[in-house]
């Protein structure tokens, strides 16, 4: 015969009965502190990661309240004429900063026109050609170069660069290209040209050490199923890899470009420092950065401090749309849709 199922279960004491209640009672509030912290923690982190990004923009709203304040007396007295007036002569007060705008982009457009083929260059020998003994040392040194202080690469281009120019390239470059007018009058070694190249020296380790992990991240399986439908070694790298790694190698270009239009004291030791807009890339010229540096400590007057004010701010203003039509090619390239650098 069965027992009730009620006479199975074991009798509890009165004294088991209050033990059970005491444990629950004291393990309770145990469990709502821990509740509480771990609340406290997560809204603690939250705050935490949302001031970090905010101080993002106030610190771009800082550069921007400082440069607009600072630059009132010349808006004031110069106007939006300010940044398309080309006399700049403190003596009689006359300020204009096209041709500091004029030198930056023309010379950081020279540097990517050198730089960019160049890097690319780089970043596919290394990634795709050459042999593992010599993929570490050139790769070591990319990244040796993208540290060197800019003031070394000024000294070595008025040491180095600028007789190379004058002597042997600005000479062949005018016998063979002078009637363009881009190559023409007298070689100084020192102008526009010396500081495009220098600029381009400047910034290949930067956008060929990113292209080549952009170009490292693309899987090994692409590479081998386009050589598989039979393609050559420059099918494959066009195919498989440069064409999924170009928003990569796009933002490569950008932070190249970046580094080019802020450049300053290796641009100021060799670009000749002259306030003029010339189409000869051997004359003499200027940049927002460089007369920023350079004159900023003479600007005694009030109109003048401010003027080399808003010469920072001009370029605040060209860095900001220049990133902001690099940006528009990214999306033009890509059609909105992210980077495939990982599949098709």
């Amino acid at each position: 015969m069965v027992a009730p199922h009620n006479a199975l279960r074991k009798p509890v004491s009165s004294g088991d009965q209050a033990e059970s209640v005491m444990r629950v009672v004291a393990e309770k509030p145990i469990a709502v502190r821990r509740s509480f912290a771990d609340r406290f923690a997560d809204a603690g982190f939250r705050w935490l990661i949302t001031l970090c990004a905010l101080s993002v923009l106030a610190i771009v709203g800082f550069f921007v309240y400082e440069l607009i304040v600072n630059s009132q007396p010349s808006l004031k007295e110069f106007g939006w004429h300010f940044f398309v007036g080309q006399d700049w002569d403190p003596v009689s007060g006359e300020f204009g900063a096209l041709p500091f705008i004029y030198g930056t982009l023309v010379s950081s457009f020279l540097a990517l026109l050198i730089a960019v083929p160049l890097s690319l260059g780089v970043a596919i020998y290394v990634t795709e050609m050459a042999p593992g003994w010599v993929r570490t040392p050139i790769s070591f040194l990319m990244e040796l170069l993208a540290a060197i202080p800019s003031v070394i690469y000024g000294l070595w281009a008025i040491f180095v660069l600028a007789p190379i120019l004058r002597v042997y390239v600005g000479p062949a470059l005018a016998k063979s290209l002078g009637w363009t007018g881009f190559f023409s009058g007298p070689v100084y070694g020192i102008g526009m040209l010396a500081a495009g190249v220098i600029l381009s020296i400047m910034i290949v380790p930067i956008i060929a050490s990113i292209t080549r992990d952009v170009m490292a991240a693309i899987p090994q399986t692409q590479r081998e199923a386009v050589l598989a439908l039979g393609a050559t070694r420059w099918e494959m790298v066009r195919i498989a890899v440069l064409r999924n790694a170009r928003t990569g190698i796009i933002g490569a270009i950008i932070l190249g470009l970046g580094r080019a239009l802020g450049e300053t004291m290796a641009v100021t030791m060799v670009i000749g420092n002259r306030p003029d807009i010339t189409k000869s890339l051997f004359a003499p010229a200027y940049t927002m950065a460089s007369v920023i540096a350079n004159e900023f400590t003479e600007a005694t007057g009030t109109l003048y401090a401010s003027a080399i004010v808003e010469v920072g701010l001009a370029l605040f203003l060209v860095t900001l749309i220049v990133n902001a039509l690099a940006q528009m090619l990214v999306w033009m390239t890509t059609r909105g849709m992210p980077s495939r650098a990982h599949g098709q």
